[in-house]
């Protein structure tokens, strides 16, 4: 009796209410060691790995950071006393590294309690530029690497709002910053103002206009003047001393980007008229080029307002896009054209054209190709190489080819074509070096080019260093990492000629550190020391373990036993299991396993992990795949394949004695939410679910979702069908229900969870809903997230645990 009264002590905050008045909550101790910890710095290192730069942050923002002003414009989350994106995460601290010498040093003149974004090395790696925010904006500084001291270049007058912030100038004798304007208007506070009229939206024309379910829209015209304002910026260049010189006058500039050699700067700038249904990056936009002096060279596109766009996801539109420069030259533009008129569903022999516009810009632009699948872009070598990246969405396709820059009526050479969900057949990455302009480029030694690669295949993890000769159009292997009780990444290639590279080192108990390998020598050298900041559960049993669909296809996961499992004694605990569906068009690619038992073992704010120290087995990232082959759609069958994975899950895990089935649970984020709520409609595996900021009623995102391209209006069996909302009258099994009150992810509308909660409740299912107050889709708060964590073992311990006291 005594043990039942605290249990209903411990349970009372989710008994009979309609609603609560519950402050945050903290979560079990066994949990709060793992999710309050500090952890090591990230790391910034420089191409020869003679610089690096250690970059410090907390794990959470506070409620109170959350809390402050925030305008939700176009798709833009700004503070507007600040001017930078409210959802910024900031760093609180940096340290220089020297990889050689493995010695960290302070940075003097630090900002005290700062907060830092924006960290760009300058071209030759000399100095460090970031900025940091005050409570009344933000101010530029520059960290002097061999001085090992930080200055003020600016007081609070940065425009950190859209787009590019900070760009260095070539010769790094300064930088090109987009700050406030003076005399800017003040913002309008829509806050209880009297309307003066209705918002009218009309498409009297009748043009289609199929667009996603964004978020932060433009509702009035007073959002309007408001997004005029935080988007107007002037561009001045300022030098290391910190003097200021206006270069460009107040507009609505996005992106700056400087030609190599440095003596051109293309400038995108926002114009109207604005949109209400879609985001900035659609708003009118023109690309211009500029002298160092200011002055206009060359307006390389106007574009107009972009409403609508041909249906699919590899539409696009029309006139130049893509625009950059090439790297191999001192100024010369590059962009592509669609030839299908942007429309993906046109059979045609190209689908874009690739050319080239050399400096001054008033001669014509030459083409330099034709791609048959959409241009995804180009790495640059010299004047004879460069390779070629194009894709296809609707096959998975990508294709990599290899072309002559001064013969561009030669055929390029296919290198790699393949479906890129195909992991183990990924080639890899052409390896990269800085040229004259500090760009970086192809590395070609002796006619060869080189790859590093993942090397994922069957076996396991196996990175590998290839050589690819320009001559043969061979592929030769020159290093492959052999096995070991590491799991180990190729981070950057130091010198290609003496084989040296910057690796990275990790198991499931090491957290990663960095090391100097020689692949040609076989020296391997540490540089960091990093401690594991996980001490509980660095002992835990974790594995990748297959098993097969009812259909023969091979799935896999990584499985977590409890901390302190005697898999002697084969205790059935229960289990706790997550995951994300996942849409294939071949069932190989579908079965093929990039997890690892060496993996180190790594708990964040949404990880299921923490749950192996509350006596939990854990499956964590179980495969969900959905495929469909050839003309039919993944989601045709999405219902049967979902409960077909998650039962072949189950049963994997029972089979090897771990677990008591009638005690698992199920749980993801996002369309893992969406997948949890449609396996507790359709399925009696699970014991309970939790369903974090997921979309429940695909009506309301009508012209696709994830991976579905097709409108409601053609495909309304698959929106009802896959839909929990309508099927919430089947829903018996208990499902917690979480979602950040300003989640901005497209359909994902806070509303989702509130109709399709009403939905349940209205029904008699057992369900409760955590709407946590300015949180975003993905969490950032610690009180937040300390409470999510409290929702969700709370919800377990009486659903899974203990499921025989509920019945």
């Amino acid at each position: 009796m005594k043990n039942f009264i605290v249990l209903l002590l411990t349970f009372l905050p989710f008994l009979g209410f309609s609603q609560l008045d519950l402050k945050y909550q903290m979560p079990h101790e066994d949990i709060l060691e793992l999710a309050d910890v500090p952890l090591p710095p990230s790391m910034s290192i420089n191409p020869d790995a003679s610089r690096a730069l250690l970059i410090y942050r907390n794990q959470y923002k506070s409620i109170e950071d959350l809390a402050e002003d925030e305008l939700r414009l176009a798709g833009l989350r700004i503070n507007p006393k600040t001017n930078i994106s409210s959802r910024t995460r900031f760093y609180i601290n940096l340290k220089l590294f020297d990889p050689q010498k493995k010695k960290e040093s302070e940075i003097q003149n630090l900002p005290d309690n700062p907060k830092i974004s924006n960290i760009n090395w300058s071209p030759e790696y000399n100095y460090i530029a970031f900025t940091h925010t005050t409570e009344t904006g933000n101010e530029l500084w520059v960290i002097d690497y061999s001085k090992k001291m930080a200055s003020r270049l600016t007081p609070a007058i940065v425009n950190g709002n859209i787009g590019t912030t900070l760009t260095w100038l070539p010769d790094e004798s300064g930088l090109m910053v987009k700050t406030l304007p003076e005399n800017r208007p003040e913002l309008i506070n829509t806050d209880n103002k009297v309307p003066s009229g209705p918002t009218v939206s009309v498409n009297e024309a009748g043009v289609e206009a199929q667009n996603r379910t964004y978020q932060d829209l433009l509702k009035n015209n007073d959002d309007e003047f408001n997004f005029e304002v935080l988007a107007t910026s002037e561009i001045h260049k300022v030098d290391l001393n910190g003097n200021l010189s206006l270069w460009k006058p107040a507009a609505m500039y996005s992106s700056m980007s400087i030609s190599p050699d440095g003596t051109y700067v293309m400038v995108s700038e926002i114009h109207k008229p604005f949109s209400y249904i879609v985001t900035y990056g659609r708003f009118p936009t023109t690309y211009s080029i500029y002298t160092q002096a200011g002055d206009l060279a060359y307006l390389a596109a106007d574009v107009p307002l972009i409403e609508e766009m041909p249906k699919g996801f590899m539409s696009t539109r029309t006139g130049p896009r893509a625009l950059s420069w090439r790297d191999d030259h001192p100024a010369t533009l590059v962009w592509a054209e669609a030839l299908d008129e942007g429309d993906a569903n046109k059979e045609v022999g190209f689908r874009d054209e690739v050319f080239q516009l050399e400096a001054p810009f008033d001669g014509d632009a030459t083409s330099l190709l034709k791609t048959q699948l959409r241009f995804s872009g180009i790495l640059w070598g010299n004047e004879q190489t460069a390779v070629l990246y194009e894709y296809w969405w609707n096959t998975r396709t990508i294709k990599t080819s290899i072309f002559d820059p001064s013969e561009p009526y030669e055929e390029a050479v296919v290198f790699s074509e393949r479906n890129y969900q195909d992991t183990y057949a990924d080639p890899g990455n052409f390896v990269t070096t800085k040229n004259k302009y500090h760009e970086s480029v192809l590395q070609i030694l002796d006619d060869k080019l080189v790859l590093t690669g993942e090397g994922y295949s069957a076996e396991g993890k196996f990175p590998f260093v290839d050589h690819y000769n320009l001559k043969t159009g061979k592929t030769e292997r020159v290093f492959q990492v052999e096995e070991s009780d590491m799991l180990v990444s190729l981070v950057n290639m130091i010198d290609a000629k003496k084989g040296r590279i910057l690796t990275r080192r990790e198991s499931s108990n090491d957290y990663p550190n960095y090391y100097f390998r020689n692949y040609k020598t076989g020296d391997l050298e540490q540089i960091t020391d990093f401690e594991n900041p996980f001490k509980a559960i660095q002992n835990v049993h974790k594995e990748v373990i297959t098993y097969e669909r009812e259909d023969g296809l091979e799935l896999s996961a990584t499985l977590y036993l409890p901390v302190g499992y005697d898999k002697d004694k084969k205790e059935k605990m229960p289990m706790l299991m997550w995951a994300y569906p996942r849409e294939y068009k071949d069932k190989a690619s579908a079965s093929q396993v990039t997890s690892s038992s060496k993996e180190f073992t790594y708990p964040y704010y949404g990880s299921p992990i923490y749950w192996v120290n509350r006596g939990y087995v854990v499956l964590d990232d179980a495969a969900f795949p959905i495929i469909g082959l050839g003309d039919e759609q993944p989601n045709d069958t999405f219902k049967t394949q979902l409960v077909s994975n998650a039962k072949a899950a189950i049963d994997a895990v029972d089979e090897l004695g771990y677990i008591d089935r009638n005690k698992v649970a199920v749980g993801g984020h996002s369309y893992g939410a969406f997948m949890t709520a449609n396996l507790l409609s359709h399925s009696d595996l699970f014991a309970a679910g939790i369903a974090r900021s997921g979309a429940y009623n695909r009506t309301l995102t009508p012209f696709g979702f994830q991976s579905e391209e097709r409108s409601y209006w053609e495909a309304p069996e698959v929106y009802n069908t896959m839909s929990p909302f309508m099927n919430a009258d089947k829903m018996k099994t208990p499902l917690l229900l979480i979602h950040g009150q300003a989640d901005n992810n497209s359909g994902t509308y806070p509303m989702q969870s509130e109709r399709y909660f009403n939905a349940l409740k209205g029904l008699g299912a057992p369900a409760r809903l955590v709407m946590l107050p300015k949180e975003s889709h993905g969490y950032a708060a610690k009180e937040s997230i300390m409470h999510m964590l409290w929702e969700q073992d709370q919800w377990l311990e009486k659903y899974v645990k203990n499921r025989e006291m509920q019945e």
